[in-house]
């Protein structure tokens, strides 16, 4: 089995300097054949030289350096584009997530023949390591941002912003020419398109941990807006879609 693991980047090069050894681990011990895709929006902290650096010593780590920050959305789609693997993971490069839940992606596809796997900390098993004040504004604002989406457009999922997904690379291949965001909401419409061509999707329940460096890039009173715009307008191009076959259109 070919993996493409895509980490996308903005100075966090301490972090890179840590998770890609553990993903080469968990490779390793998993038998799994991968490279690792360093998207960096051109980080001033040295981020794709230490990229580089992993490389000389693993040989399978690629730097993709973007001229300039464009949003996370933009450097995945990039990534992905690049990906030479058959199944696509894209995660955090933050610690924020378990490495060894990489290979219950892949078990999961196989075992369910789903076309994308995303990882969920709003289904039952998943959530946040700590529970202080902080994390539980942000786990009831996302819950319900969350339901909203999911009920309005019909999606079997719970967590529609979390970096922590596995595609087939053919099935990207089809969808990517669909993919119009930038920015962090790429996250949604990768599902709703994935579902809207057909393809089957599936979940797996996950424990999200604190960053301990570097400074988080989500501004969830920022983003929620605009994720709830974005599923208004997927849901009223569907119900466009599904009126003009009514009439014949």
């Amino acid at each position: 089995m070919d993996l493409s693991i895509i980490l996308p980047t903005y100075n966090e090069k301490k972090n890179i300097s840590i998770i890609v050894p553990q993903l080469e681990a968990m490779c390793k011990k998993h038998k799994i054949s991968c490279e690792i895709l360093v998207v960096d929006d051109s980080s001033p902290d040295g981020t794709a030289e230490e990229a580089k650096r992993q490389n000389k010593k693993y040989k399978n780590v690629r730097a993709i350096v973007r001229p300039e920050k464009q949003g996370i959305g933009a450097a995945l789609h990039q990534g992905y584009d690049f990906a030479k693997g058959d199944l696509i993971l894209s995660m955090d490069s933050d610690l924020s997530l378990d490495n060894e839940d990489i290979p219950k992606l892949i078990n999961l596809m196989e075992e369910k023949g789903y076309d994308l796997v995303v990882g969920s900390r709003h289904l039952q098993g998943g959530g946040y390591e700590k529970r202080y004040l902080k994390t539980i504004v942000k786990s009831v604002m996302s819950t319900g941002g969350n339901l909203f989406i999911r009920t309005y457009l019909r999606l079997p999922v719970h967590d529609f912003s979390l970096n922590f997904r596995l595609i087939k690379r053919d099935v990207w291949k089809k969808i990517s020419p669909l993919m119009k965001e930038k920015q962090h909401v790429w996250l949604l419409e990768q599902i709703y398109r994935t579902r809207h061509e057909g393809y089957n999707i599936g979940e797996l329940p996950v424990t999200f941990k604190d960053r301990i460096y570097g400074e988080s890039k989500t501004e969830l009173r920022k983003q929620a807006p605009l994720f709830l715009k974005k599923a208004i307008r997927f849901g009223t191009e569907v119900r466009y879609e599904s009126l003009k076959k009514a009439i014949g259109v």
